[in-house]
C-alpha cells in the first residue's frame, strides 16, 4: 500500500510539472467586433511585442476556419514567446459575426486594415512594450505593411503575395481555367471603375459574386510592391518554399520593391508554417492536422530578426 501511495505522488508529481505555467495569457477585446489574446513572457520586463495578422477567410486568432483546424498562429505565438517576444493574435472581425449571425454584407478590405490599426494603437498607447513589429501572414501581409508605415518598429511578412488581388487571381486562371481568362480581365476592369457587373460566367460565381464584388475592387486598389516601398523599417519577408498558396516568387517580387529588407525563404515550410517533405495530399492534409510542429526555422528567423533590430 505504502508503494501504491509513493507511485501516486510520483506520478501527480510529473503531470504537476506537466502543467507549469510557461507565460501570462490574457483575452482582450480591443473594440466590439475584435477579440484577440495576448502572451506575455514570465519574468520579463517590458518586452517587445508582435502582433499576427491571419490571413484571408473567416480565419480566427488561432488561425483556424470552420473546417479546417491546424493552430498555425497559435503555435507561432506560443513558441515566439516562449522565446521572451510577447504577442498579440487576434480573431477577424467576421469571426464574430458569424457567432452571432450578424454577417455585414458591406465589409470591405479597408475594414481589415482599420481592424489593424486599432490593435496597434491599443498597445502603442499602453507603453508596455518596448518595440512593436507587426507580423502579417498571407492577406494579413497586405494588412500588415500598410498599418506598418510610421507607427511599427518592424514588419515582418509570411507567405505575402507579391502582386494585387486580381493579378493573383488571374494568373491562377491562366494556370487552371485559361478559357475564364479575357472574361475576368472584363470583369476587374469594370471593378476597377467602381461599378460592379453581372456579366461573368456562372462557374466563377465563387470570384465575382455581387455581395463580393466591392470587397474585391477595393482590395484590388493595393499593390503590395508599393506599399512595402513606403516602409522606412527594418523587414522581414519570409516564404516556404513548399507553400502551394503563395510561391517564392512572390517573396522575390516583395525583396526588389524594398531591397533593403531581409528575405528568407525556408526549405519544405508550407502556407502554414509545417514541414513538408512530399508533394500533393501530405501538403493539403496538414491544414487540418493540429498536431503537427511549425518549422523551427521560422520561429528561429523571427526571433533572431526581433533581437537584432531593437
Amino acid at each position: 500500500m505504502k508503494y501504491q501511495f509513493i507511485l501516486i505522488l510520483f506520478v501527480c508529481s510529473i503531470f504537476s510539472h506537466a502543467q507549469e505555467k510557461q507565460f501570462n495569457t490574457e483575452n482582450l477585446s480591443i473594440t466590439e467586433l475584435i477579440d484577440g489574446t495576448l502572451l506575455t513572457p514570465l519574468n520579463t520586463t517590458n518586452p517587445n511585442l508582435a502582433i499576427i495578422i491571419g490571413g484571408s477567410g473567416p480565419t480566427d486568432r488561432d488561425g483556424n476556419q470552420n473546417f479546417l483546424k491546424n493552430n498555425s498562429l497559435k503555435k507561432l505565438a506560443q513558441q515566439l514567446t516562449l522565446n521572451n517576444i510577447a504577442t498579440f493574435r487576434y480573431d477577424k472581425r467576421i469571426v464574430k459575426q458569424i457567432k452571432n449571425n450578424t454577417i455585414d454584407k458591406s465589409i470591405k478590405f479597408d475594414d481589415f486594415i482599420s481592424d489593424a490599426e486599432d490593435v496597434l494603437d491599443f498597445f502603442k498607447s499602453k507603453n508596455t512594450f518596448n518595440n512593436i513589429y507587426i507580423i502579417g501572414h498571407s492577406q494579413g501581409s497586405l494588412i500588415g505593411m500598410i498599418i506598418s508605415k510610421d507607427k511599427a518598429d518592424g514588419y515582418i511578412s509570411i507567405s505575402g503575395p507579391g502582386e494585387p488581388i486580381d493579378q493573383i487571381i488571374l494568373e491562377q486562371l491562366s494556370t487552371n481555367a485559361p478559357i475564364y481568362l479575357e472574361d475576368s480581365k472584363k470583369v476587374f476592369a469594370i471593378l476597377k471603375t467602381g461599378e460592379t457587373t453581372t456579366d461573368f460566367p456562372t462557374v466563377l460565381a465563387s470570384i465575382f459574386n455581387l455581395d463580393v464584388q466591392p470587397f474585391i475592387s477595393n482590395w484590388m486598389t493595393y499593390n503590395p510592391q508599393d506599399e512595402i516601398k513606403k516602409l522606412n523599417i527594418p523587414i522581414l519577408i519570409i516564404n516556404g518554399t513548399n507553400d502551394i498558396q503563395v510561391k517564392v516568387e512572390d517573396a522575390k517580387k516583395l525583396k526588389a520593391a524594398a531591397p533593403k529588407a531581409t528575405m528568407k525563404l525556408i526549405k519544405n515550410m508550407n502556407h502554414i508554417f509545417v514541414t513538408i517533405e512530399g508533394e500533393g495530399i501530405e501538403n493539403s492534409k496538414s491544414y487540418n492536422e493540429p498536431e503537427r510542429t511549425i518549422s523551427p526555422e521560422l520561429v528561429t528567423s523571427i526571433v533572431d530578426f526581433i533581437q537584432n533590430n531593437k
